[in-house]
This record gives structure tokens, C-alpha cells and sequence, in this order.
């Protein structure tokens, strides 16, 4: 027993760090540790760093409320990358947050034009490479093709499925683009969009979500339940709290699409 609590005494230090950094900071097994080289105290220290917060698992069965897991996770990388797993979420919320920016804006502009993207036999691009976009008026954007006449059709197409209201009109090598006015009926189909662009979003971060703890699970019969159960939360909780802050960006892009 005194053994035991000499190897864990270094444990609630580490329990609020989270870099590698620290990770290979870990202190030598004391004398007399039943794992005496660096690699195995730090075997034993991962075990109880995961095991106290189990704590939690259990003040959910109580009606109390749940600590939030904070997994060090240099000492799970063996398992998975949890900052991978971060970076992975991040961006998928980025792009929604380029999206509401490109594509759901009340007054189209040019720019909103530049990025959308273009299907032909060569490839995909984006318009502004294959068109010379102009506003003619408040009322009117101009797309000339004459660069690449072939592409027309295509650049149309592309512009009319954009998802921005916009019902271009084919001349010759000239694309003519109505700017909507803006009515309320405009604003709520663009803050429906917001609404599906957002949708698609978390559908993409649960696919991030189910990947990683597919990882995880791979690991079953090789880490204790415990381990398992802790690291699924963590994952969890980060997905949680990537979708909030996707409704928090639908609330701000709704109450300035609505006015």
C-alpha cells in the first residue's frame, strides 16, 4: 500500500496539464516502484489519472452535476490523437464560418461571385477564374466569359445552384445576374440556409465524432473499460462543445441576415 502511494502521489499535478511537454516531464518511479523505469511509472501514472475521474461517472447516477473530462493527451496518444481529433472539428466549423461569409450575405456583391465553384470537362474552378465579374448596377452583376466561352453554360449553371437566390441569364458570352431585392421573403430564405448550412455542418462534425470513437473502441481489449469509457466522454464533450458554438453562429448570422 505505501508503495502504491508513493508511485501516485506525482498524479494530481498532472491532472490540469494537457502538453507533450509535460507529459515527458513525468517523474522517475521512486525506489521501490513495481515499475521502475520511466515507461512503466508513466503506465502506472496513466492508469490513476484516468481511474479518479471516474468520479464523475458516477455523480451522473446521483442526480449531480458532471465535472468535465479533462484527459491528458499525451498520455492517451498511443490510443488517439486528440489534438487531431480538435483540429479535425475546428475546421469543420471554419468552414461553416466561410460559408456564412461568402454565401449569405442581404446585398450580393462581386465578391460573392468569386469562389463559387465551376464544373467543366477540364476540372473544377472557382468563377473568378474562368469570368471577369462586374456590377453593372445596384440591380445587375455582370459575368463576361469571353475568356473561356466553352465554360458558359457551366458558370450559369453554377451560379444559379449556388444556394444565393440568384437566376442568371445567358447572352452570347455574357452572363447577366438580377440582384435579388432585398424583401423580407429574401432575408428568411437566406436565414433558411444559415439553418440547412448548419445542419450539414454538424452532420459533418458527428462523422469527425464516430470516427474518433470508432478509433477508440479498436482499443477495447487492450486498455481497461474505464480508459475507454473516460476517452469516449472526452470526445464527447468535445463535439458538444463544437456544436454549440456552431448555434451560437447561426443565431448571430439569423439576427443580421433577419435585421
Amino acid at each position: 500500500m505505501a508503495l502504491a502511494l508513493r508511485c501516485l502521489r506525482p498524479v494530481p499535478a498532472l491532472l490540469l496539464r494537457s502538453s507533450p511537454a509535460m507529459a515527458r516531464g513525468l517523474p522517475r518511479a521512486p525506489a521501490g516502484c513495481p515499475a521502475p523505469l520511466l515507461e512503466g511509472c508513466r503506465q502506472c501514472v496513466q492508469q490513476m489519472l484516468l481511474s479518479r475521474q471516474l468520479a464523475t461517472k458516477k455523480a451522473k447516477g446521483k442526480g449531480q452535476s458532471q465535472a468535465k473530462v479533462n484527459i491528458n493527451a499525451a498520455l492517451v496518444e498511443d490510443i488517439i490523437n486528440l489534438e487531431e481529433t480538435s483540429e479535425d472539428m475546428q475546421a469543420v466549423i471554419e468552414a461553416l464560418k466561410e460559408d456564412f461569409s461568402r454565401n449569405l450575405n442581404v446585398r450580393t456583391s462581386p465578391g460573392a461571385l468569386d469562389h463559387i465553384t465551376v464544373v467543366t470537362k477540364d476540372g473544377r474552378f472557382p468563377l473568378n477564374q474562368l469570368g471577369q465579374i462586374s456590377q453593372k448596377s445596384p440591380q445587375l452583376m455582370i459575368v463576361s466569359m469571353a475568356n473561356f466561352p466553352e465554360s458558359t453554360a457551366a458558370a450559369a449553371k453554377a451560379i444559379r445552384e449556388s444556394g444565393m437566390n440568384l437566376n442568371p441569364e445567358v447572352d452570347g458570352t455574357v452572363i447577366r445576374v438580377p440582384v435579388p431585392k432585398v424583401t423580407r421573403e429574401h432575408r428568411e430564405n437566406l436565414a433558411k440556409l444559415a439553418k440547412q448550412s448548419t445542419n450539414k455542418s454538424k452532420e459533418a462534425l458527428r462523422k469527425v465524432r464516430s470516427k474518433s470513437i470508432t478509433q477508440v473502441k479498436k482499443f477495447k481489449n487492450k486498455v481497461s473499460e474505464d480508459t475507454i469509457w473516460l476517452l469516449e466522454k472526452q470526445i464527447q464533450q468535445m463535439a458538444d462543445e463544437a456544436s454549440t458554438e456552431m448555434d451560437k453562429l447561426l443565431a448571430a448570422k439569423t439576427k443580421e441576415l433577419l435585421g
